[in-house]
């Protein structure tokens, strides 16, 4: 699809500065970007990129200075650009409808006549599937789960029995809900596993992405919350609270019966030691360890993780060791120290 360059910035709501006629046929991010594209740009300093490639046009903010080169400015550039991009790259849409032949439905299930059911699909005894909901090739749903309306779960999603999804939550390929937590203790010389029996519950409009992995509680419920949107390759464990709308990047690990505050951020490779407390907005540094409470409002870095200004406080003392240690030997040499000692 071509459009316009002022049609683009119609589509967006922008503001058009400069030329509007030319006709543009894809749209590309700043770094693949060439002769004759529309891209954008966040930052001023990527102003010279930009000119450099040849694109025809970039979506600006409201703050970046025209430079002869068409532009459309507009309030987020990259929301802008997303929409562009589809509109300008939009294939049909396929999609799959009613039960496919192949999937297995148990007889006391009860499917929305308008729920969408992929090949090879499994669902359990007494399930519950709402409406709109759809399940991709190879899911897989235990006994006694429910989802709610709109809600997605693409390839090879698998919900142990009694998983609670609530309305339009999105579970990525082969993710595992419900699965059983990792309890033990020691019987004379062995160890032996403590019984799971609880649930996982996860509120509505959740977003949960690729081989991620929640563990069902040993007893009660292991929660997610409202809003929260997690990220590939989470690990979740026994008992947990999570609070609404966190955002836990990718390689996060939370052992068991950890509870978080709301708007709770977690980048990535961040672990935190169970029953830990973390207070809400309180925001943890990639690749923190956390083996205590964090208040709420904390920024925090490091392992173990501390305040984050206390952190990069030491890791500054620390990068001046080198520097630190040549000036102790130039001070014990000028004392005699090393003749001293030996």
């Amino acid at each position: 699809m071509a459009c316009t360059i002022q049609e683009i910035a119609t589509l967006v709501d922008g503001e058009l500065v400069g030329d509007g006629a030319q006709l543009i046929y894809t749209a590309k991010p700043l770094i693949e970007a060439g002769v004759g594209d529309v891209t954008f740009i966040e930052d001023e300093r990527y102003l010279a990129r930009f000119r450099a490639c040849g694109a025809a046009v970039a979506i600006v903010s409201m703050n970046i200075p025209v430079n002869g080169t068409p532009m459309i400015r507009v309030q987020e550039p990259r929301v802008s650009f997303a929409r562009i991009y589809q509109h300008l790259h939009s294939r049909p849409k396929v999609g799959f409808a009613g039960i496919h032949p192949t999937a297995c439905i148990d007889p006391t299930a009860i499917v929305a006549a308008d729920a969408a059911i992929g090949p090879y699909v499994v669902v359990g005894a007494e399930c519950t599937i709402g409406p709109r909901c759809r399940l991709h090739a190879g899911v897989t749903l235990g006994n006694y789960c429910t989802l709610g309306e709109d809600t997605e779960l693409h390839p090879k999603v698998s919900l142990y029995d009694g998983t609670i999804l609530g309305n339009r939550v999105v579970i990525h390929a082969n993710s595992v809900i419900g699965a059983d937590g990792f309890g033990y203790r020691m019987q004379g010389d062995r160890h032996v596993k403590v019984q799971q029996i609880g649930i996982v519950e996860i509120e509505e409009d959740v977003e949960i992405g690729a081989c991620t992995t929640i563990d069902r509680a040993t007893f009660g419920t292991t929660r997610i919350g409202k809003g929260t949107k997690i990220d590939n390759l989470v690990q979740i464990g026994h008992n947990c609270q999570i609070g609404k709308h966190n955002i836990l990047c990718s390689q996060v690990g939370i052992a068991g019966s950890v509870s978080t505050g709301d708007f709770v951020v977690m980048a990535g490779q961040v672990g935190v030691a169970d029953h830990v407390e973390i207070g809400n907005r309180a925001q943890l540094g990639p690749q923190s360890g956390v083996p205590k409470d964090i208040p709420a409002d904390e920024r925090v870095l490091g392992t173990p993780a501390r305040p984050g200004r206390e952190q990069l406080r030491m890791l500054t003392a620390f990068m001046k060791l080198p520097e630190l240690q040549m000036d102790l030997r130039k001070i014990k040499r000028h004392l005699h120290l090393n003749e001293v000692a030996e």
